[in-house]
This record gives structure tokens, sequence and C-alpha cells, in this order.
């Protein structure tokens, strides 16, 4: 029985002298979070729930899998402060291909940055709507948000200086008056890449977290939604899909296909835009307040609650929006785009396609038609009477009895006056004196 316990002994050594021990192994846990889109505030609300998602799990190191063109300006400094608020966790910018504009602004927040061998950072001018150079006051602020980030992590600020602006000298590394973008071995020189990686296999070698325990937070698909619907280049598509089926529902019975595509873009913007924090409560009640004003012009007179409705429902959109100006040349081009399909589904494709042609009026109730406002007196042309009441021009007169409303072919006729028809058109009919 001796003999069999040493032999079992000696073959759980021989085992374990295989199996390779490694704390790491058991004890890491790493969180990677993509960052594959442009930077919007949809973007900021996935990775707050991505960061507290790897707090909650006491993840030791959290990597930013980056490639975005950057994006905007607002959402890239919120997510700068979530992850300046990370804490007791390593934080990593892994830049597989961009980490341009906002995104590098986003990068220079964690503690080291690694990138690919074709990858880029930099070239982080703060363009408006427009897409040229903002103004002075948000260029300065820009530079300082640039610099300042920099500087927390022990980063020459002067490359991030250079990143946003195109002023800085800096001839070894940029032509001048251009921003400034580093590759890999560039940024490497300068302290802003911690090292030249394949793939995100070989970051986790070299960070000494070999065979961790990887999770990588995904998206929601309402997460995935938000940052759709809040890209400002789906806003105003999604607008003008929204005025359009609206519009073209007006001129078709009952509710239909055009109906609900409009309702349903404009769901799909709300829900974007209060997903990502950007429309409250308040923004839907003023919405919903705005539908039920245009659906009780239906039955009240006079246009005021129409008039009204429409107000509230584009005042909505505007405030879902953080940037007013923005929101409301979105509006503006909605409607404008909305007005010319219109106009090119009724003048042009009305006269060949069936499907329009159904959104058109064209039986007329005309004359040729045999359809009359008013039945024409011809009977009366030659007949005489006399003016009950002064012509001035217009009056009445009796003829045979029969009292007309007439009008004098001169400016006044005096009352007791004998007079003859002379033109009946319609409900016009005209005397003279005689």
């Amino acid at each position: 029985m001796r003999k069999i316990l040493i032999a079992i002994c000696f073959s759980l050594a021989a085992v374990l002298a295989f199996v390779p021990v490694s704390a790491e192994t058991e004890e890491s846990n790493v969180y990677v979070i993509p960052i594959k889109e442009e930077v919007t505030k949809g973007l900021e609300k996935y990775l707050n729930r991505a960061i507290n998602e790897a707090k909650e799990a006491n993840a030791e190191v959290i990597i930013f899998d980056m490639n975005t063109p950057g994006g905007a300006v607002d959402a890239a400094m919120d997510i700068g402060n979530l992850i300046l608020d990370i804490d007791h966790i390593k934080t990593v910018t892994f830049i597989n291909s961009r980490a341009l504009s906002a995104g590098s602004y986003i990068a220079l927040h964690t503690e080291e940055i690694y990138m690919t061998s074709n990858a880029t950072i930099g070239a982080s001018a703060i363009i408006n709507q427009d897409g040229n150079t903002a103004g002075e006051k948000a260029e300065s602020m820009w530079i300082a948000a640039m610099e300042g980030a920099a500087k927390q992590k022990n980063r020459d600020p002067e490359i991030a200086k250079a990143m946003a602006i195109g002023d800085v000298s800096l001839p070894e590394l940029k032509k001048e008056g251009d921003l400034l973008t580093l590759d890999a071995e560039n940024a490497l020189k300068v302290g802003y890449s911690d090292g030249t990686v394949k793939n995100i296999d070989e970051l986790l070698t070299t960070l000494g977290y070999k065979g961790a325990d990887m999770q990588t937070v995904e998206s929601t698909f309402a997460e995935s939604l938000a940052k759709l619907v809040t890209n400002p280049v789906v806003v105003p598509i999604l607008l003008s899909i929204a005025s359009l089926g609206l519009v073209l529902e007006l001129y078709t019975p009952g509710f239909g296909v055009a109906g609900g595509m409009g309702l349903t873009a404009l769901i799909l913007f709300f829900f974007g835009h209060y997903i990502a924090g950007l429309a409250g409560y308040e923004t839907l009640i003023l919405f919903i307040l705005g539908i039920i004003l245009i659906v009780a012009e239906f039955f009240l007179p006079g246009g005021i609650a129409g008039l009204l409705g429409a107000v509230a429902i584009i005042g909505s959109i505007i405030m879902a929006g953080q940037n007013t100006v923005y929101m409301a040349i979105s509006v503006i081009i909605a409607l404008f785009l909305a007005a010319v399909a219109i106009i090119i589904m009724i003048k042009v494709l009305g006269k060949r396609m069936k499907f329009f042609k159904k959104l058109i009026l064209k039986d007329s109730t005309n004359t040729e038609s045999g359809y009359v406002s008013n039945v024409n007196r011809l009977d009366l042309i030659g007949r005489e009477g006399i003016a009950l009441t002064d012509l001035r021009p217009s009056g009445t007169v009796t003829v045979d009895d029969e009292r007309l409303d007439v009008v004098a072919e001169g400016s006044y006729i005096e009352a007791n006056t004998k007079v003859k028809i002379i033109k009946a058109e319609g409900s016009r009919i005209v005397v003279r004196e005689i």
C-alpha cells in the first residue's frame, strides 16, 4: 500500500512538472474595449458601460482597441474624463490603423499606447460642421486640452500641440504649416508609443499577460443604434426621411407606408438620442405634445393647433441635439430635401409611374365635364324689371315678381328705375338702365 502511495505521488509530481504554473494565467483579467467608429455621444455611453463592467470584474488592464477617424470634440472630452476616473486598473490604447483627431485625444489619456506598424496618430485640428477649422476660441480650447492630456501622462505637450495646429515648427517630423501625424516609428521615437506590435495577442505578451482571461466588451443593440443615429452624417438623413414620409402621407388616403416610414425615422432619432443621453423626458414630452396638436388640427378650425404642433416637433428635435445650431441646420436641410423630393415625385415621376400617379388628384369638376358651380340664367337676358333698391352698383331688382341680386352696368342706378338684363354669367346678372 505504501509503495502504491509513493508511486501516485511521483506520478502527480511528474504531471505538475510539465504544467506551466503562472499566477497571471489564473488570476489576470484583461478587458478589451473596441473603438472602431466615429467618436459620438453614443460611443461615450457604450464606453461608460464597458468601463464600469471592467471595474466590477476587477480587471487588471483595460485595452482600448482603436481604429477611428475622430469625431465630436465634446464627446471625446467626456470619454477622456471617463478614462481619467479609472483607478487601480492599467489603461492601454492599441492603435490598430488610426487614432486621428478626437481619437488621438482619447489615446493620450491612457497610460500606455501601442501601435501596429501601419498605424497613425494625430491630425487633430478641431473642425466645425462645415468642414472648416473652428473659430479662435474653440481652437484655443482644443489646443489646451491636447496639451493637458499629454502632460497628464508625461508626454511632450509640444507634440500634442503640433497635432492640433499647423503653426508649431517640428521640421524633423512634419512640413511647416501641416498638422502633425505620427507613424509607428516616429511615435515610438518621440514617446507617443510604447511599442509596435502585430496584433492584440502580441500586445498581451508584451504587457506580460500572455494566456490571460481576455474579455471583449461588445456593444448592445441599443448602443450600436445610438452610435449610428447620433452620427452627424446620419442625423440629416433620418430627419429628411421623416419629413418626406409625413408630408407624403398627407397626399395618400388612410395611413400607409409613407407615414410609417416617417414615424419610424423619428422614433429612431429620438430613441438613439435618448440612449446617448442627449434627449431627456422633456424633449420626448414636447415631441408627443406636437403630435397631439397636429392630430387635433383635423378636428379644430383655424390652423393654430397644427402650427403649434409643428413648432413643438421642430423644437423637440433641436433640443435633442447637443449643438442647437447644427440641429437647426439639419432640420432646414431635411425640410429642403423633402420639398425637392416631393416636387420631383409629383412633377416628374407622377407622370410616368403608376405608384406616384395615385398621389396626384387629376380629376376636376370643370364645365367641359358637365360640372357647373352655378346655373346660368340665360333666359333672363333681354327681360325688363324695376330696381327695388339703389344699385351702387349692386342691388336688387324685380322681374315678373322674381327678386334678383344684380349689378349695374354703370356706376349707379336709382331705385324704382326701369332696367333691362343684358348679361347673365352664373350668379352675376348685369342690368342696364332703360
